[in-house]
């Protein structure tokens, strides 16, 4: 279950920081891609990352 969980979780982070982006007028594809690579990082560089 340890690492399942991790994924799933991964997963999840990913697709809630689309959800962020896209509320931003970012590419929601964009940054779920780089959430799989970045994960928690992502997210901290979508909610600084200011509105244009």
């Amino acid at each position: 279950m340890g690492n399942e969980g991790y994924f799933v979780g991964w997963g999840t982070l990913a697709l809630i920081n689309a959800g962020l982006a896209q509320g931003k007028n970012r590419s929601g594809l964009a940054w779920f891609l780089i959430s799989l690579l970045l994960g928690p990082i992502a997210t901290f560089i979508i909610v600084i990352a200011n509105k244009n």
